[in-house]
Order: C-alpha cells, then structure tokens, then sequence
C-alpha cells in the first residue's frame, strides 16, 4: 500500500528531487520518493501508490500543486494509461538509491536496520560474561576500537550485503561498550556520583550526539562521507586508556585487593583526602575471597528464586521499553512536517526527560519513579487515536509526550536494575536485560510497520505495552537508599514489595559505607 512507502522514507528522505517527465514506461519507482504522507494523498487511479502534489510540497522537491505522481511495479503504465510519472534526480548518493533499495527491495532497508540490532543482540549476550571474566576496563576499549573499525570498514563497503554483515558486527561492539562502560561507572562512583552519571552524565551526551545526526545528516548527503564523519570522533577516546580505572569491585571479586586498594588510595590523593590505614574490611575480603574461585554464567541469574524472579521481571520490563523508545523514533519520519525537523525535535525531547528521571532517582523511590513515568508514556500514546486528523500539532505533541515518558523510563531502568543485582554478576545481569532489550528493537521496525494496516495500531500496541510494564516494575524490589550487594547471598535479605525508608542515622551509616570521601569525585 502506499503507506508502505512512507514508513521507509526516512531510508531515503532528503536524497531525491524531482526534475523532469519520463515516458511511462520507465522504471522509475524512485518517483515516489518525491511525494510523501507528510504533503500528499493517494490520488492514483488503477493503484494505491498514487500521489497528487499539494501546495505544501517542500520547495527543494521542485513540484508544482497538482502535479501526479504514479508507480505501483516500476512500471507506471500498469498504473496510469498513457500517464507521465516524474523523473528523479539524485541530491545525494544514498544508500537506496546506490544499492536501489525500493520497489522490490524495499524490504532490505529496515532489514538493515533490524540486522544492525541482531548485533546489539549477540553482543548484549556475550558483552556481560566478557567484561565479568577480563574486566570492564578491558572489555569496554576492545569494543571500542571493534565499533570504530568495522564501521571505517564499512565506508568501503562494494554491496548491501557486505554493509549489512559489517553492521552485525557494529552493533555487536556498539552495545558491548556502552553496557561495560555503564557498569564500570556504576561500580567506581559513589552513590550521588553513580546516579548522575548514569542519568545525566550518560544520557544527556548521548541526546546531544541524537541532535547532531540529523544536523550532519541535512549537509553530508552522501552516506560513505557521512558514515566516516561519524566514525572517526571513535578516535578521541584513545587517550582515555590512561585516564580511565578498572573497577576496584571487579577486582575485589576477583581477589585482586591489591589492584583495588592502589587505586583507592590514588582516588584519594587526587581528591586530597588521606586514606585510612586499612581500607578493605579483611572479615568481608576473607567472605569474597572464599567465593573468588567460582565461576559465575548466565545460569547463576537462575540459581535462586530471588534473582530468577528479578532477571524474568527485568528482561520483559526492558523488552518493553525498548519497543516504545525505539518505536518512536524509527516512526519520527511518519510525522507531518520535515524528517530533519522532527528527528530533531525527538532528540531534544530526551534532554528534559534524562534531567526529570535523575532528579527522581535522588529523591524518589525508583519503581513509583519508573512506574509513574511508564504510566505518562503509555497513556498518552493511547490518547493519539482520539484525536481529529486535522489537529496534526496535537498528535505530535502526543508522541514527543510518550516519547519522554517512555525515555525516562529507559533512563532509570538502567540505574534500578544496576542496583538490583550483586556485584559478582551485575554485569551479567545487566547485559541479559540490555539482550532483551536488543529483542524489543529488533521488533520495534515492525511495529511501526503496522500503520500500513492502521496509522493508530503502533500506537495502541505500543500504548498498551508501556501501561502493562509500569503495572510490573510496582512488583520489583525496591533499591533507594540500599547498599549495592556485591555477593549472591546478600542477594538472598533483599525483601519484595516491601519498601521502608531509611531513617536518617541508618542512611548516613549506608551512605559512609558505601560511598566514602574518596569516591565523591569523578575525577580518577
């Protein structure tokens, strides 16, 4: 149907204008790409893949009011009888239109788009277990320099078959770094550090590469100078091998307390503050040190029934989400106005939400946190089919609304779930739920598919989805204002719904339990 056009234009939005008449029998499928759901209506007759060209047709397009536009097979005469269709001429050297990635092919656009989040997939799954067994540290700069070389590799790329296995490959290494770079800060930063760089510190940077993609994407138009303009900033993060700690909680597990009380004590002298005698309490390095010989996989998050009942809660809570996130903004493209605007307008709409979920995470408990932000997301998206087609601001408010809500959420979910789980397999954790989360992308193209069938089902679904999951982080066990367990049996005392304030005196000891002087910094 015609709306299956639209729901690919942001594979080639931007890339095409058109310039002249062709005869009807040129396979000149491209023509569509001049018309789009934003400015034109089906209007062909003997074909859904009709458009007729309105006064609002963006200038850089060149088509005039009334203009048809036609093609169905690559063929217009099956479509219009002695019909003219428009003939396109290339602003840029796009993907599609290099690899000619419409009509029959269209299908390999968002193919590429899902095989690029199979390798977040496999690397979610392999990326915990890696960083568990040779450290976050490690682990985080590998995949690094895995994500900057294959995609410098795949400015070269000769067919859409070698773009697409070199994708698999940068999402592999996308996802592994940003998972061990997660827990990494999250293990070396003090409790009021720790929850403003896993908001704020991650995410609003994060938002802020968003809002330049679509800005480098309007002046690079061909793909291989883009491609490589956003590679190479990878480059940049050499000189933070010496920079950048391993995890004295990774090391500690790994009986390595002498590696861990070094860099204690060196966070202690580039924070001024003298370091105590004896740091690492030797009752709890005797009680780690008796484990330190076990191997922990992926079957140690099944091993009770309190951590299996938290990893089945958490992979479907972050399957969710990453539907609705990543739904919205591959549905970007399908809103009224231009691509570029509203991509952009999607990418600051995340600002105010990651500053939202971090001043929740301060004060408030994270599952009503969560819950409440779930709830707002979920709602509003159901909201949209009540609304009158001729009110198109109102239904893009809708959407950037569950775009926030369902953005907070996807902010704060990585912090709770963090907390939720022992030192020895956080990690772990963490990469099982982000594999999930992997699934709920891979799926999200195809969610937002269905508007072929009925522009209101992606959002109903998605709407409903978001609800359901904020009724099921109210079953998660609460992490505010609680020590991060580092073994699986303090794992064991963690209680269910029961949620009790920690009065003031408990909370201090906790917090200088926790988060000693020498942590208050990010400057390792």
């Amino acid at each position: 149907s015609w709306r299956r056009w639209s729901r690919s234009r942001a594979w080639t939005a931007g890339s095409t204008a058109a310039m002249s008449i062709a005869p009807p029998s040129s396979p000149r499928c491209e023509a569509a790409g001049a018309g789009g759901s934003s400015w034109a209506a089906p209007a062909c007759r003997g074909g859904p893949w009709g458009y007729r060209s309105t006064g609002a047709a963006p200038p850089r397009f060149g088509v005039s009011a009334g203009t048809l536009i036609c093609c169905e097979t690559c063929h217009a005469d099956r479509v219009l009888e002695g019909g003219e269709i428009l003939f396109i001429k290339r602003l840029s050297n796009s993907l599609s239109l290099q690899w000619n990635l419409v009509c029959a092919n269209d299908w390999k656009g968002p193919l590429s788009t899902s095989l690029f989040f199979v390798g977040v997939l496999l690397g979610s799954f392999i990326s915990g277990q890696l960083s568990d067994k040779f450290g976050r540290k490690n682990v985080l700069f590998a995949t690094l320099a895995m994500q900057t070389g294959f995609s410098f590799i795949q400015v070269f790329s000769t067919s859409w078959e070698m773009f697409s296995v070199l994708f698999v490959l940068v999402g592999m290494g996308q996802i592994s770094n940003y998972v061990a770079a997660f827990v990494l800060g999250t293990e070396i930063l003090g409790k009021s550090i720790r929850v403003l760089f896993c908001t704020l510190g991650v995410c609003i940077f994060y938002a802020f590469g968003y809002m330049l993609l679509p800005l480098f994407a309007f002046f690079i138009r061909d793909w291989r100078m883009l491609l490589l303009a956003l590679t190479l900033p990878g480059l940049l993060c050499i000189p933070l091998w010496w920079v950048i700690p391993e995890s004295p909680r990774w090391l500690i597990s790994q009986g390595r307390f002498q590696e861990a009380e070094d860099i204690i004590r060196k966070a202690a002298k580039t924070n001024g503050i003298t370091a105590p005698d004896v740091i690492l309490d030797p009752s709890e390095l005797q009680d780690v040190n008796s484990q330190k010989q076990q191997t922990y996989t992926i079957l140690d998050l099944m091993k009770t029934r309190n951590i299996l009942t938290i990893t089945i809660m958490s992979v479907l809570l972050w399957m969710i989400i990453s539907v609705g996130y990543f739904g919205l903004s591959l549905d970007t493209p399908n809103l009224h106005g231009d691509v570029y605007v509203n991509c952009f307008l999607s990418a600051v709409i995340e600002v105010p939400a990651y500053i939202i979920s971090w001043l929740l995470l301060r004060n408030l408990p994270r599952r009503y946190s969560m819950a409440a932000a779930l709830f707002l997301g979920g709602c509003v998206l159901l909201f949209i089919q009540l609304v009158p087609s001729h009110i198109r601001a109102l239904s893009i408010l809708l959407v950037m609304l569950g775009k926030f809500g369902i953005t907070s959420a996807f902010s704060m979910v990585y912090v709770y779930t963090a907390e939720l789980y022992p030192t020895v397999v956080r990690n772990m954790g963490v990469g099982a739920s982000s594999m999930a989360s992997r699934l709920g992308s891979i799926l999200s193209p195809y969610f937002v598919y269905l508007g072929a069938y009925d522009r209101f089902l992606p959002y109903i679904l998605m709407g409903s989805l978001t609800v359901l999951s904020g009724i099921l982080t109210l079953f998660l066990p609460e992490s505010y204002g609680m020590p991060l367990p580092d073994t699986i049996d303090q794992m064991l005392l963690v209680k269910g719904l029961e949620y009790r304030p920690p009065s003031s005196s408990t909370r201090d000891s906790k917090e200088e339990e926790e988060n000693p002087e020498i942590f208050k910094s990010t400057a390792f």
